[in-house]
């Protein structure tokens, strides 16, 4: 018995290892991108019954002027989805628009035709397209597309070069673009903030980007492909400016606009695999890096696939390492766990076999009485307390065989549920068991117990420990509690226990502040020092 409770207590601490972490908003939406990831396929689905019905509607469309808007309507579904389709119908536009002999469509369908040269990275191609376009023929909100479309490939061809000197070529070029859509949009519209937003980035301008970008996304109306990208933008001041935990949020809010609105042009899952990557979170990074390489690949964006190529090979190898070590864990994990299983059953022998001495000794003792009591009265007296004392045993071995008992039998289906998690190579999952561990409310249930039994055995503890005390000093015991942590350590002592290591081991404290505790409650007491804790052995059981 006496072996049995630092043991305890020993495997209370390895296994209080194992468990436990906190939680952020961060890792919420996580969470919440996770499962969205999870349902990618159902977003997909909807949108192709979405274009399914246009492509019908495309067919019975009367004269070519309701075509030409039905080929526009598959082209916005498309352009963000399909490079391959989108340019096939942003083609069909131009030729309908030629047909119709109308400069204002056939400037319409280039502009379409230059958005999926530059999604797909053609950055050439594009500025030759948008540059054909006669832009007198277009309306004004078409104009500041025009110039927010030929500002986009200005800056994305200086981000594709990464060159100094074709930066300060590029860039300045785009800016102009910006200028010429900003004197044509209304202040405090979506186009506008987006134009402005778009300028403070690429002018180094990032407090007033912040807050255009701020409102922006406050704006109703947005489209989930409009919240996205102007979310990674706001994403990349903050990744610079601070807070990185907000920068990284951001990210995580567009990349689940993007899955949610089937957005295959993207660069969110990117951005987002790769900040989390430098954080150290393989496990996501990996599987955010795949979906944007996925979303790369099904679109057709070769430009965006060169730059996840780059990266992708040290993510992945980063996760297969870390998946042999979480292998390499759980394996030390189960050997340790049957270890401590194999030490409760030898514990359990022992206390087995303290329990059969300590009847013995029961009998021994009741004889024992039985011819004192026939003496005189202070033999009597002796066996009452012989008696107390045998109370005292019994209630205390049934109590710490009952907690063992409870303990093998925890430790035994935690030990099978490992066993085929890990037959089944449920890792993770075999992972996520060990973790959830909680030995505080173990520890908790303990003390309970323990407080409980105690009581039983002395009923009258708590207020002849307090008649040792002014009544401005006695002890107050916390709500939800039987006992607190000072009545504690002095029932142990009455049971006892009068060594501090013991004791220490025993509440989980160190020695020094089981010192502490006693000097300082002996210090209160209208008792000296030196009889505090003879009166404490005085107080009697039932």
């Amino acid at each position: 018995m006496k072996l049995a409770k630092p043991y305890l207590l020993l495997i209370f601490l390895v296994c209080f290892s194992l468990s436990g972490f906190s939680r952020s908003k961060s890792d919420s939406l996580l969470n919440e991108l996770n499962n969205v990831l999870q349902k990618k396929d159902v977003y997909i689905e909807k949108k192709q019954e979405r274009i399914a019905a246009l492509r019908a509607k495309s067919l019975s469309a009367g004269n070519l002027r309701a075509r030409f808007l039905v080929y526009q309507e598959l082209y916005e579904e498309y352009k963000t989805f399909s490079y391959d389709s989108s340019y096939s119908y942003a083609k069909r536009l131009s030729q309908t628009a030629s047909v119709l002999k109308d400069p204002a469509l056939i400037a319409s369908a280039r502009m379409k035709m230059g958005f999926t040269l530059l999604s797909s990275g053609l950055f050439k191609e594009t500025l030759e397209v948008l540059n054909s376009i006669k832009v007198a023929v277009l309306s004004p909100d078409e104009k500041i597309g025009y110039y927010f479309l030929k500002a986009r490939s200005y800056f994305d061809l200086s981000d594709y070069n990464r060159n100094i000197d074709y930066w300060e070529i590029y860039n300045p070029r785009g800016i102009s673009a910006i200028d010429s859509a900003l004197v044509l949009a209304k202040p405090g519209t979506v186009n506008y903030l987006e134009l402005k937003g778009l300028q403070d980035l690429r002018t180094g301008n990032y407090d007033d980007g912040r807050r255009v970008y701020t409102s922006l996304l406050k704006m109703p109306g947005l489209t989930p492909h409009q919240y996205a990208v102007n979310a990674c933008c706001l994403s990349y001041i903050c990744e610079i400016r601070g807070p990185q935990e907000k920068s990284v949020e951001l990210l995580i809010q567009a990349a689940i606009s993007d899955i949610q609105s089937a957005t295959k042009e993207t660069v969110a899952s990117y951005k987002l695999a790769d900040i989390l990557f430098k954080k150290g979170d393989i496990k996501n990074a990996y599987a955010y890096i795949k979906q944007a390489m996925d979303e790369a690949t099904f679109y057709g964006a070769l430009h965006r696939q060169v730059k996840i190529s780059s990266i992708l090979p040290i993510i992945e190898a980063q996760w297969i390492n870390q998946i042999e070590h979480q292998k390499k864990l759980l394996y030390i994990y189960s050997s340790i766990i049957t270890l401590l299983v194999i030490f409760v059953v030898i514990f359990a022998v022992i206390i087995f076999r303290q329990l059969k001495k300590i009847r013995l000794a029961d009998e021994v003792i009741k004889a024992a009485n039985s011819n004192l009591q026939k003496t005189n009265e202070t033999l009597e007296e002796v066996n009452k307390k012989l008696s107390i004392a045998n109370t005292i045993k019994n209630e205390y071995i049934s109590y710490y065989f009952n907690i063992n008992s409870i303990y093998i039998d925890k430790l035994e289906n935690f030990k099978t549920s490992i066993d085929k998690k890990l037959s089944s190579k449920r890792y993770d999952d075999a992972l996520k068991t060990v973790h959830n561990l909680n030995l505080e409310n173990e520890r908790l249930e303990l003390f309970n117990t323990f407080d409980t039994v105690f009581l039983r055995l002395f009923p009258e503890f708590i207020a002849k420990f307090n008649s040792f005390f002014k009544e401005e000093d006695q002890i107050l015991i916390p709500k939800g509690q039987l006992l607190s942590t000072e009545l504690r350590i002095f029932a142990l002592i009455r049971m006892g226990i009068h060594d501090n290591d013991r004791i220490s081991k025993i509440l989980g404290y160190s020695v020094n502040t089981i010192y502490s505790y006693k000097n300082r409650i002996k210090t209160k007491s209208i008792l000296q020092n030196d009889e505090f804790e003879d009166r404490i052995m005085e107080i009697e059981a039932v």
